[in-house]
Order: C-alpha cells, then structure tokens, then sequence
C-alpha cells in the first residue's frame, strides 16, 4: 500500500525555510466602509462591507475628484470606528488636521500616525520595516488577536524617485518616467504580497492623465497597466458638475461635486460597473447617495409614471416620488437585496445608450470649475 504524503512534514520544514510564507486561504475577514453603501456594494457585493485589509485597494483620478476624501477622510473614519489603527502617509503634504477632525477623523496619536514622505525609496522602506516588527512581535499570535492596522497613502502619483530630487538639485529637470512606474508597481506588488497574512491592509490615492490614444478615450492611470495588474481593487474616479442638491433640487453655482466611480478590478464582485456620488462642500457625502440610480440600474426599482416602485418580498408596494425614498426606505431594499442567497447574480438589465453617451460626453468634457 502506497504511504499517503506526509503534509505535516512538509508544511513544517517549508515554514522554516521560508519567511513569511502564507499557508492555506487568505480570505479577508475585516471590511471597512467606503461611508457609502452604493460604492461598497460595488466594491465587494455587501452594501456595508467595502474595502478589505490584507489587500491593497486603490482609488485613482484627476485632481478635485473626490480621492482624499474617500480614502482619508471617510475609510480612516469607519476604520476608527472597528479599532484599527491608521499610518497615514501625506506624501502631497496637503491633510490639515483640522479638516481631517471636520469630517469626524480621531488624530490623536494612538489612533492616527501621520508620516509626511515623498520618497518612494522611504515608503517602501518604512513599509518592510512595519512588516518585519510586526512579524517579530504578533508573528505566533493567532490572527484574531493581533493588531489591525491600515496605511492609508496619498498620494502614489505624487511620490518622487532619487533621480527626480538629484535633477531638481542641478537644475536639470528632465524627469524620471522609465523608473517611477516600475517603482511604483514594485510597490503595491510587494505590498500585496506582504499584507495577504496579516491583518495589515493599504488604501491608496492615484493620478490619472488624458489618454493621447483616439481609440482608447479613457483616463489613464499613472503607474501604467503593471501597475493596475499589481493592485488587489482599482476604482477609478471622475469629476463632474453638481447639479442637484441632496434634496433633489437644481442648483446653478458650485456647492460640490458629482463624483463618477467605476470599479475597474475587484474580486468580490463584478467589475466594470458605476454610481455617481453627490460630495457637497457643506454636508458631506450622503452615506445613501446613489443607491437609488443603483437600484434602478439592478432592475429592483422600476419607474412607474413620475413615481420609483419597489415590491417587497411579502408582496407590500412601495411608490413614491424619488425625492422621497428616504434612507428608512432604501435601508428596507438593501436588508431585502442583502438577505438573498446570491447578491452578486442579481440582474442587469441593457445599458441605455443614450444616458450613457450622454455620461460618456460629460465624462470628456469634464468639469473645470469644482476643485
């Protein structure tokens, strides 16, 4: 009779030859909100999961767009909420503590490190020197009782190389295009690599640039595609006028923006799909803003005359106008949509060419006057 293979054996002699190795499935355990029940859908197919930690998550677009808010505003807030600690690295040197403590952010020091960096080179340095100490210290711990903590870093698009400084100090700025990129997807590879065992997760802020290709209109992401291939969810962002207030009221001067997100990767649900968020100066992000827009686009609210209806599970109606689906409304459609076996099999019906043309065109025009 054959001997059956001795995997006790090898998983001991593997773990110590190799440091840091991950055995078995990695699947993350701890969500944190994006403050937006639409987007964390889109994110991870749960409306109040989001982001996950032991990935590596990316929100990438044109200055203005909504970024810094998402990702250093309302994500350090959630996080804070769950106990997790926050690195935050402000590599554009632009956070204000008193803006961050206006949208509810803790930053006292056990809540919130701030490091200001702008060198790659120090970043990824500051990163393995965390992982090693952290191996060192909780590395024997079982999972659930070692720290969580999160590096938030805005911005990747704005981290300098050795060679940009060394020509800023001659005078000689001829830029440093051929090594950035491949530093920067060096980056987010090892940092995905690194974070998957622990209970270590990292946001980040991007550029993008006008595309030059005609055939390839879309907004291109700094760091190029190694860099998009590297990274565990891209979200892409795009800013557009804001029309509405929260009330659904037209409005002509500038009180916010209208940010356009489309998940370009994400492997807890489907990608390639939109919602565009309403962000006012003054209020803040809704955490239900464009849920109902998601809700139509699912098929589960249909419009009906000048009225939006959705039938419950126990066959109740609800009609009204779409200024009045209150949050009390839209949290009943998001239990009844989370309590079904398979979210993310929920239908979707044809795109309608004309809305989206009509997107497609705002999208290139873009919004000049809504920084």
């Amino acid at each position: 009779m054959v001997k059956p293979f001795d995997v006790t054996k090898f998983r001991k002699n593997i773990t110590k030859s190799i440091d840091g190795l991950g055995i078995g499935f990695n699947d993350p355990t701890d969500w944190i909100s994006t403050g937006n029940h639409a987007l964390n859908y889109l994110i991870s197919g749960d409306f109040y999961k989001g982001i996950p930690l032991g990935k590596v998550t990316v929100f990438a677009g044109e200055s203005g767009s909504g970024k810094s808010y998402i990702c250093s505003g309302n994500i350090i807030r959630e996080a804070q909420k769950q106990g997790i600690f926050v690195i935050l690295i402000d590599s554009e040197n632009a956070l204000d503590e008193a803006w961050l403590k206006a949208i509810d952010v803790d930053t006292s020091e056990d809540k919130l490190l701030r490091l200001g960096m702008s060198m790659i080179d120090d970043v990824a340095k500051t990163i393995s020197n965390f992982v090693k100490e952290y191996r060192t210290d909780y590395g024997d711990k079982d999972p659930a009782d070692r720290p969580k903590v999160l590096f938030v870093l805005d911005s990747l698009g704005m981290m300098l190389t050795p060679t940009d400084v060394d020509q800023f100090n001659k005078g000689d700025m001829k830029g440093d295009l051929g090594r950035k990129p491949k530093a920067l997807t060096a980056l987010v590879r090892n940092c995905v690599n690194m974070f998957g065992t622990l209970n270590v997760g990292m946001v980040a802020t991007n550029h993008t640039y006008a595309s030059q290709d005609m055939f390839d209109p879309d907004d291109k992401i700094s760091g190029g595609q190694g860099f998009v291939y590297a990274s565990s969810i891209v979200v892409a962002m795009k800013k557009l006028k804001l029309k509405e207030d929260e009330a659904g009221n037209k409005i002509t001067e500038v009180r916010g923006i209208r940010a356009a997100c489309k998940v370009m990767k994400t492997r807890f649900s489907k990608p390639f799909e939109g919602v565009q968020l309403k962000i006012p100066y003054e209020t803040g992000m809704d955490p239900y803003s464009g849920l109902v827009d998601l809700f139509e686009k699912k098929g589960l609210i249909v419009q009906q005359g000048n009225r939006l209806k959705y039938i419950t599970t126990d066959g109740t109606e609800m009609l009204d106008y779409r200024k009045a689906w209150t949050a009390e409304k839209l949290d009943i459609v998001m239990q009844e949509v989370s309590n079904q076996v398979a979210v993310n099999d929920l239908a979707t019906p044809e795109i309608d060419l004309k809305e989206e043309e009509a997107i497609q065109t705002e999208l290139k025009d873009g919004d000049t006057d809504a920084n």
